[in-house]
């Protein structure tokens, strides 16, 4: 099947005592057996597997060409799991450009359990074989970065690993399977938080990982049954429902977060711009050999280097909504600073260039007229 094809019938099969074309929402604990320890139909328990749930795994599997999904109460429940693989004393290589909430997790709470973090550019892959040590286990990738969108080259990554017992995770929420396949590349898992393009409309907390292999499902499915972090039936429906329009959504926010990014690089009170598909951007070749578009996550500066100027923008827009969160079809606009990064240290957020009045648009599907009525007259200040 191809892309469009895959998000509508990928894994999915009517259900078979009805008819009915969408899968229905399992609202149940349990399920009978025939005989103490025979299943009718191989579900025991809702936490160890629900059809509803099940659909929507199915679908994630099919869509990042993976062997087998996996659906979490949130994006942090199912980083969580990938993290449980590990062993204490093992040593994780991430990328510096992270989620504040990812950042957290890792700093705050899996570093109690003796997992050793480092945060590094990967801008330059070759040079990362030096921060590599024998206790590596984990590369952890975000790419597009949120929310510099820095890109990473997850081939050149996985090349780099390859052969030395040390798994790949990307964190694929900005880009989707729709823009880009980290599996395809090398990855061994995908993270996404489906909260997001997954979902599309702003109504749902989900998490969602994507092994390459069985044997990597397996062992991510028992840490998701044994830790209990699952997504309920009917929160998988609204996912699975999502994602049946994500390459139509998905072509929206590619080309209105394209045009909002070139409206933004001519006006006189934005400094720098952040994304991936303006020819300036240095990595704008890396884009477009990794990622089949560009995506709807815009970041910018202003001139200015006031955060005041940030505040009076997100206080003055209309169409765009201020609110955290991102990839849902209404725009949003966002201060990482006080809002989405605010975990990470002010210091560490200056270092990776965070500054205050960095602002980060989620372009939703709306006309693009709107949209950049709405940012001239929010910068008219």
């Amino acid at each position: 099947m191809k892309f469009n094809t895959k998000v509508i019938h990928g894994g999915q099969h009517h259900e078979p005592h009805t008819g009915s074309v969408n899968v229905p929402v399992f609202l149940t604990s349990t399920f009978a057996q025939e005989t103490p320890g025979k299943l009718k139909a191989g579900y025991e328990y809702s936490r160890g597997a629900n059809p509803t749930r099940q659909a929507l795994e199915d679908s994630l599997a099919s869509i990042e060409n993976g062997h087998t999904g996996l659906a979490f109460g949130s994006g942090l429940a199912a980083i969580d799991a990938v993290l449980k693989l590990l062993n204490p004393g093992d040593h994780v290589l991430a990328v510096d450009d992270l989620y504040g909430g990812t950042y957290r997790l890792f700093t705050r709470l899996f570093s109690k359990y003796q997992l050793e973090f480092t945060f590094v550019s990967f801008d330059k892959v070759d040079s990362l074989g030096g921060e590599l040590k024998e206790n590596t286990k984990m590369v952890w990738i975000e790419t597009p970065t949120n929310p510099l969108m820095k890109l990473v080259d997850i081939k050149k990554v996985s090349e780099l690993v390859k052969g030395k017992n040390i798994l790949v995770a990307v964190d694929n929420t900005f880009a989707t399977p729709y823009l880009q396949r980290p599996l395809d590349l090398g990855a061994d898992i995908v993270m996404h938080s489906a909260t997001k393009y997954l979902g599309g409309h702003s109504d749902v907390i989900a998490g969602a990982l994507i092994a390459k292999t069985k044997e990597l499902g397996e062992a991510l499915h028992f840490i998701q049954f044994a830790s209990g972090g699952i997504l309920g039936p009917h929160d998988s429906y609204l996912v699975l429902r999502g994602i049946k329009t994500l390459s139509l959504r998905m072509e929206r926010h590619c080309e209105n977060g394209q045009k909002v990014a070139e409206f933004l690089e001519k006006h006189p009170k934005i400094d720098k711009i952040f994304y991936p598909g303006l020819p300036s951007n240095p990595q704008y070749e890396l884009a477009k050999s990794q990622m089949s578009g560009f995506g709807g996550m815009v970041s910018f500066t202003f001139k200015s280097g006031e955060q005041k100027d940030a505040v009076k923008f997100l206080e003055s827009i209309k169409v765009f909504t201020l609110a955290e969160s991102l990839g849902g079809v209404e725009s949003l606009a966002n201060h990482p600073t006080t809002m989405t990064h605010a975990s990470i240290p002010a210091e560490k957020r200056q270092e990776l260039g965070i500054t205050d009045d960095l602002v980060r648009l989620s372009v939703g599907v709306e006309d693009i007229e709107d949209l950049l009525s709405d940012l001239e007259s929010a910068l008219s200040f």
